[in-house]
């Protein structure tokens, strides 16, 4: 199986749970991200790696029209479902894969991704996607947990990821992002950085996690070195911080 299938198959059984989960449904970060939108034009928006459409219902109110992408058909359901409920009606779902989108060049102005990015298996190829399917001046805004820059901390954060995750690609710095959006066209900047608190008991349930996976996750942080317990800030409960960063990037023509 290879990882986009990992994907879709393992969130088709947790779309229910992250429909529900608080961290992905509000936080400080996707605050930042709608306002940071509304600086730009939102005639036309794209928010990729969807999941249940917390991204796409927030930005809806804002916007003429938006689009929410996911590989999960379940997601998709989420996503329809919370949007009827708020009576959205400006916002279609589709299933589709961000390294191949199924839309015309220029389609859009504005294009996200939240708490998607790190499932990439292939993050240049879904970058030059966006770049193509994006307007002239159009906006690119990435909310995602990205690596420390120290290589041990990074090294624990993914090991940590994928034990809890096997359809985890990886995380990344925000230098390779910056260095990724360049190749692709884009001309980034960080806006913003957010400490995300990484409740660890509902942090498994949510990916249903095997409890030998989670035991040895929980032994990798008790016995982290400083330099990663200075980062990630493990606590007696097995909870840990990971650091969040927005970047915005601009098509510049």
């Amino acid at each position: 199986m290879d990882l986009k299938h990992a994907v879709a198959q393992r969130f088709e059984a947790a779309a229910a749970a992250y429909a529900s989960s608080v961290l992905h449904a509000a936080g400080p970060d996707l605050r930042a991200l709608v306002d940071a939108a509304q600086q730009g034009d939102l005639a036309r928006v794209l928010d990729v790696g969807c999941g249940p459409g917390h991204t796409t219902l927030a930005l809806a109110p804002h916007a003429g029209a938006v689009v929410g992408l996911d590989l999960s058909a379940a997601m998709l359901t989420q996503g329809r479902r919370l949007a009827a409920e708020r009576g959205l009606a400006n916002l279609t779902f589709e299933q589709g894969d961000v390294e191949q989108l199924p839309f015309a060049d220029a389609s859009f102005d504005t294009v996200t991704s939240r708490f998607s990015a790190h499932h990439y298996p292939d993050p240049a190829a879904a970058l030059a996607q966006i770049a193509r399917v994006l307007a002239p001046g159009g906006t690119f805004l990435l909310v995602d947990t990205v690596a420390p820059e120290t290589p041990v901390a990074d090294t624990y954060l993914n090991a940590v990821e994928v034990l809890r995750d096997p359809s985890h690609a990886r995380n990344h710095t925000t230098a390779q992002w910056l260095a990724m959006l360049a190749a692709a066209g884009l001309t980034g900047a960080v806006l913003g950085s957010y400490p995300l608190r990484i409740d660890f008991t509902s942090w498994v349930a949510r990916t249903s996690t095997p409890p030998a996976a989670a035991a040895q996750i929980r032994a990798l942080l008790t016995h982290a070195p400083a330099e990663v317990r200075a980062v990630l800030l493990p606590e007696d409960d097995g909870s840990f911080t990971i650091p969040v960063a927005l970047i915005r990037a601009t098509k510049t023509h």
